[in-house]
């Protein structure tokens, strides 16, 4: 089929999500009547050919922004069949994959934390607490992303929703990361704890607001919203140093055990977002990175290696907390 025959055909696909009124919506996702089939046959009852997948010059606007990932794209798939294709191979199943496998490596680290790490120490109830928000955090952005791309090519709107969603979920992993280490870095110094926690929260406050603008999940948005959560992660710079100064400077026993800590952190960011930013290694081999080994995939499992590098930080932190007095380190 040509390329004018590949367009009608999708449209016609899309019209005809749009014109069944035979559920309910959630997330601009309509729940269609075959979700009960769905889970009688069993998920993985399906054949790749029941999921065509398509090129990337047949696909409409809204799925388009990587050009040199050239096949392998779902489009209009009704709630079933999104769910379905997760277990189809095409080129958002390492993206689903990855991060909800790292929704279930969370979980276990979260188990693992409270039912280990913090007794061995005889942690109180506010390291579970802290520790589990933390890990929830992660948990919350890993299900956000999975769900942005099952969800992503059922329609346009349902796609903006979920980027939405998408994005909330960046957010709140984000938070996870601040959270437990703003906690124990300042653990001496709850002035600057609360301080810092308090400038967090608006500034995770101000970045749900910008998401109100009209254009703000446009295609012409992305360096905005490139530049806001940049911004939101950059600001980390600020507390590490002074919390550097507060504890007396690059001589001091704390500061050389967790300084390199944090920069790995930071580093495993900056390397996840370089493969997204510059859709490297497909923008110089275009077509050959489809399915497997993608910037955005690559992105993924960074997140995961920085989640993962980050709960340990503050694994590692909190014990050096409750194996040192305050007085220790305090300039």
């Amino acid at each position: 089929m040509g390329q004018y025959g590949q367009h009608d055909n999708i449209k016609n696909r899309q019209l005809t999500c749009q014109r069944q009124d035979r559920g309910f919506h959630i997330l601009d996702v309509e729940i269609d009547h075959d979700l009960e089939s769905t889970c009688s046959s069993g998920l993985c009852d399906i054949k790749e050919s029941d999921i065509p997948l398509h090129k990337y010059t047949d696909i409409p606007e809204f799925l388009q922004g990587n050009p040199f990932v050239t096949h392998g794209y779902r489009v209009a798939l009704p709630f079933s069949l999104c769910l379905k294709s997760a277990f189809v191979w095409s080129n958002e199943t390492l993206n689903i994959w990855s991060h909800f496998g790292g929704f279930f490596l969370f979980l276990f680290l979260m188990l693992y934390d409270n039912i280990i790490i913090i007794p061995n120490y005889n942690g109180g109830y506010t390291d579970h607490i802290i520790i589990t928000l933390g890990l929830l955090c992660f948990q919350f952005c890993m299900l956000c992303s999975t769900g942005f791309h099952i969800f992503g090519c059922h329609s346009e709107r349902a796609s903006k929703r979920w980027l939405a969603v998408d994005l909330a979920g960046i957010l709140i992993g984000v938070i996870g990361c601040y959270l437990p280490a703003v906690h124990y870095a300042f653990y001496c110094l709850s002035i600057w704890r609360d301080i810092y926690l308090i400038c967090i929260t608006v500034l995770s406050l101000s970045t749900l607001f910008v998401q109100f603008h009209p254009r703000y999940f446009s295609n012409t948005w992305f360096k905005q919203r490139i530049a806001i959560y940049f911004g939101l992660v950059a600001y980390g710079v600020i507390p590490t140093t002074h919390w550097i100064y507060l504890s007396g400077g690059f001589s001091e026993k704390i500061v050389q055990m967790f300084v390199p800590k944090v920069v790995t952190m930071y580093l495993l960011g900056a390397l996840a977002f370089a493969f997204y930013i510059s859709k490297f290694p497909e923008r110089f081999f275009p077509g050959r990175f489809n399915y497997v080994g993608s910037s955005h995939q690559l992105w993924h499992i960074g997140m995961v290696v920085a989640f993962y590098w980050m709960n340990k930080t503050v694994c590692d932190i909190f014990t050096y907390r409750y194996s040192t007095s305050c007085n220790d380190h305090i300039n």
